[in-house]
């Protein structure tokens, strides 16, 4: 079994750890300070993911960077570095342009890595730390953490993820030519995740946008033998939009998964779109396996981008 098996499927149990951890962290965002979330890539989208989340919570103003873009010049009570190993050049880069200017805190997989020494304080997840290269749990657990802070109901939410690891695909990707993901506020960086999952694990075309944005362009590629998966609250008539190209749609809900032959799937399927990211990450796994790869062995990847 691929290391990125087990660790999607321990997800749940990592996210339940999270919430009990929330509560013991005096260093993480309070209400109504100015917060900027750094990352790259799978860490980038869930910042953005915590970002939004936080804004419509009515907690402050946050902005989501990817680390090497972000604007040194603006001013911010608190900086969230999201790293998994904690040695991506880019985070310690800015960490250490920071130091003494922006009270810092890194979320990290590895609590004696190069950035947690530079950060004023850390949030550790050694528990959802990972083996794989693609990541899957340390990123959601981190999300997770973030969101128990902001008091969302983990619990439920924990529910949710144990469906998630066994429930069906909703369709099966030998079937799928292409897709495309799609989200709403903060389920945006979840769109945006999933599709990378799909490029990573799989080397398989996917794209992603913000869900009002699709019938701006994007669309024009919808097709039969092609798949749209949206997450989240969904724009009034975007179903029929793309019903009307052929395309399969997948959507969560309550009642299961809306597919391309317009049924829905039985049993229970998770209501919160994080959860359903776990599908996601399934479904870019059983892509992989599929054509042939190695979903641990991703071409032209490791686990982090150490720049000399």
């Amino acid at each position: 079994m691929a290391h990125v098996h087990a660790e999607i499927a321990s997800q749940p149990e990592c996210w339940r750890e999270a919430a009990r951890l929330a509560g013991t962290l005096p260093d993480l965002p309070r209400p109504g300070e100015r917060v900027a979330v750094v990352g790259c890539g799978t860490s980038w989208f869930m910042g953005m993911a915590y970002a939004a989340r936080r804004e419509q919570l009515g907690q402050g103003e946050t902005d989501a960077f990817q680390a090497s873009e972000f604007p040194t010049g603006r001013r911010y009570d608190r900086l969230i570095a999201i790293t998994r190993s904690g040695t991506t050049t880019e985070v310690l880069d800015l960490l250490t342009a920071l130091r003494g200017r922006v009270p810092t805190t890194v979320v990290v997989g590895d609590p004696d890595s190069p950035a947690a020494e530079l950060a004023d304080s850390v949030a550790p997840l050694p528990f959802a730390d990972e083996r794989s290269v693609v990541q899957t749990r340390f990123a959601t657990t981190a999300l997770a953490l973030l969101r128990a802070h902001l008091g969302d109901n983990v619990g439920a939410l924990v529910a949710d993820a144990e469906v998630a690891v066994r429930a069906s695909l909703p369709i099966d990707p030998v079937l799928v030519g292409q897709v495309t993901f799609l989200g709403r506020g903060w389920t945006v960086g979840l769109a945006h995740e999933a599709a990378l999952k799909c490029r990573e694990a799989a080397s398989f075309w996917a794209e992603s946008y913000p869900a009002m944005d699709y019938r701006h362009g994007p669309i024009s590629i919808a097709t039969p033998g092609r798949l749209v998966w949206a997450f989240g609250d969904l724009p009034a008539g975007l179903p029929e939009d793309v019903a009307a190209t052929g395309a399969a749609f997948a959507h969560s809900r309550t009642h299961g998964y809306r597919t391309v032959l317009g049924r829905w799937s039985a049993g229970r399927t998770p209501v919160d779109p994080m959860a359903d990211l776990i599908l996601a990450q399934r479904f870019a796994v059983e892509l992989a396996t599929s054509r042939g790869l190695d979903p641990d062995a991703p071409r032209h990847l490791r686990r982090s981008v150490v720049l000399t």
